[in-house]
């Protein structure tokens, strides 16, 4: 008996010293649905034992994610981008020489969805400045306009946050970068 309680005494120690990446209050970035702030940390049980748990809230759509916290890399969530990668997005979605395949539009959005749900800041750069420029030459699909307008959003968001400027401000470098010459 006395083993037991001393397995219980300490273990509440060793979650003291558990060191996680997010706290509350941390901007993260969740895969397709964009950067959220890290509004609470809880403890569920879960088929008999207890997980901890980020309450993540997607700033775009106000939903409630909860992610748990030993699941962090498994399900993608990751900091916001750093200046430098800041500036390798912008040089993804400059280059204007991107040879387009003629592949069915549906088969090329099932490509950029795929994109998309990887949450990496550099795919998503590739869908938006694809579409763009696909854009520039014929009619998108309805998928592929609301797949552009959601890169879009994801990249005005996160590149907002990392370079701390207006959201506007995103928009209408993007959109330079976009304008037909």
């Amino acid at each position: 008996m006395s083993m037991n309680s001393r397995y219980t005494s300490s273990r509440p120690q060793q979650s003291k010293t558990l060191t996680l990446p997010f706290k509350v209050g941390d901007m993260a970035v969740y895969p397709a649905h964009g950067v959220g702030e890290v509004k609470g940390i809880e403890s569920r049980e879960i088929s008999g034992s207890k997980q901890l748990f980020y309450v993540l809230q997607i700033l775009d759509s106000g939903m409630k994610i909860m992610v748990p916290t030993g699941n962090v890399n498994a399900v993608g969530l990751r900091e916001i981008i750093s200046e430098d990668e800041v500036k390798a997005v912008y040089s993804i979605l400059k280059e204007k020489e991107v040879a387009f395949d003629n592949q069915t539009w549906n088969r090329r959005y099932r490509e950029y969805m795929d994109k998309i749900k990887t949450g990496s800041v550099y795919e998503i750069a590739e869908v938006y400045r694809d579409l763009s420029l696909l854009k520039q030459d014929k009619e998108l699909s309805f998928g592929e306009r609301k797949m552009l307008d959601t890169a879009k959003s994801l990249l005005i968001k996160e590149l907002a946050l990392a370079e701390e400027r207006e959201e506007e401000d995103i928009r209408e470098d993007l959109e330079e970068i976009f304008s037909e010459d």
